[in-house]
C-alpha cells in the first residue's frame, strides 16, 4: 500500500494540471482575466499551459517524476505569489477555489519532491 500512495499523488497533481489545460488553451473567461490583469495574455496563458503539460507528462515518467514536481511547483508558486501579490485569494468571486487549489497542488509537488529524491541526479542527500 505504501508504495501506491506517491502514485495516487502524482495522479491527483496531473489530473489537476491538465483538467486546467482546458481553461488555458479554450480561452476560459477566468483565465483570459488572470492573465491579462498580470499583463501576460494571451502568450503568457497558453505558454503557461504548454508548461503545465509537460509537467503533466513528466510526472506520469518514472524516471522523470521528480522533474516534474519541480516544474508544479516552480509555476504554482509563481501562481500563488501572484494571487498574493497582484490578483487576490478571490478570482471572479470564486470563493478561493483556484488559489486553494494552487496551495493544495503546490504541497502535493513538494511531497512528490521528498519521496522521489532519490531520482534528483547530482543530489547527495
Amino acid at each position: 500500500m505504501k508504495k501506491y500512495i506517491p502514485l495516487v499523488i502524482r495522479t491527483v497533481v496531473t489530473i489537476i494540471l491538465i483538467q486546467t489545460l482546458r481553461l488555458k488553451f479554450t480561452a476560459h473567461e477566468d483565465s483570459v482575466y488572470i492573465f491579462s490583469k498580470i499583463g501576460l495574455e494571451p502568450h503568457g496563458r497558453i505558454g503557461v499551459g504548454i508548461i503545465e503539460l509537460i509537467a503533466g507528462i513528466l510526472l506520469l515518467i518514472p524516471r522523470t517524476v521528480w522533474l516534474g514536481a519541480l516544474i508544479t511547483i516552480s509555476v504554482i508558486g509563481s501562481a500563488i505569489f501572484l494571487h498574493l501579490t497582484r490578483l487576490g485569494i478571490v478570482i471572479n468571486n470564486d470563493g478561493g477555489i483556484l488559489f486553494g487549489t494552487a496551495i493544495f497542488t503546490f504541497i502535493l509537488a513538494i511531497i512528490i519532491v521528498v519521496c522521489y529524491k532519490k531520482d534528483i541526479p547530482h543530489l547527495n542527500l
